[in-house]
């Protein structure tokens, strides 16, 4: 038995709901001027089974559909879905495979989070917004080359233990992470926000660092009380 055949129908149902909610999240990404072309990719785990649903190679975000998601194990093999998967795919289920409180990851070119990614230096935490979202600096992660796990290993090596669901990877870009699909495209649109803003407050002069007991008073705040 291959391909989801082999899985129960509650999984089945699971993996075409994960499919419908990949594919509209994939939506965001041009909306909030995050890729170009067909750069950038969303994934999500598939819960009940060692699954996770992504976005297949080389096709525009016009023709993105839930059927043409793809479903892939967790070592990143395909197991459902008429076209190849991302580029990225190995690096995604490198996440998955070590960080198991993972369940979205997501990965874009965005011009200002890569552009501090090209220097390979962090975005200081200057911006309550940062210390909300990330808890500190956006770090950055080493250099690795797209084809196989590299960029996964250099994701988990970086954010484990870590407070920020975002890592730049140098001389490539951003990739975040989150309890869902959702969550990790929300941290790409903040990523890119606060980059663009640190940028633009740096031409000003030398932005002003947060005290770290503010840092993790703000986190706290938002994490735990904001929106409950």
């Amino acid at each position: 038995m291959s391909g989801l055949a082999q899985f129960s129908a509650e999984v089945q149902a699971e993996v075409a709901r994960v499919r419908e909610v990949v594919s509209a999240l994939h939506a965001e990404l041009p909306r909030w001027g995050l890729v170009v072309w067909t750069a950038g990719n969303v994934s999500q785990r598939v819960a009940g089974a060692d699954l996770f649903v992504i976005k297949p190679s080389g096709v525009t975000y016009d023709e993105l559909t839930p059927e043409s998601m793809v479903v892939c194990d967790l070592d990143g093999n395909l197991v459902d879905g008429d076209r190849s998967p991302s580029s990225d795919t190995a690096a995604h289920a490198y996440v998955y495979r070590n960080m198991p409180e993972v369940g979205g990851v997501v990965h874009t070119h965005s011009t200002y989070a890569t552009a501090w990614a090209a220097r390979a230096e962090p975005v200081p935490c200057v911006l309550t917004m940062m210390a909300d979202e990330f808890g500190g600096d956006i770090p950055i992660g080493p250099f690795a080359l797209i084809g196989d796990d590299s960029i996964g290993q250099g994701i988990v090596e970086t954010l484990k233990g870590s407070r920020s669901p975002a890592v730049l990877m140098r001389n490539h870009g951003p990739f975040t992470i989150g309890k869902d699909a959702k969550a990790a495209v929300k941290a790409a649109v903040m990523v890119e926000e606060v980059a663009r803003t640190v940028h633009i407050s740096r031409q000003l002069g030398e932005p002003l660092p947060i005290a770290h007991e503010h840092i993790d008073s703000l986190y706290d705040r938002y994490q735990n009380v904001y929106g409950r």
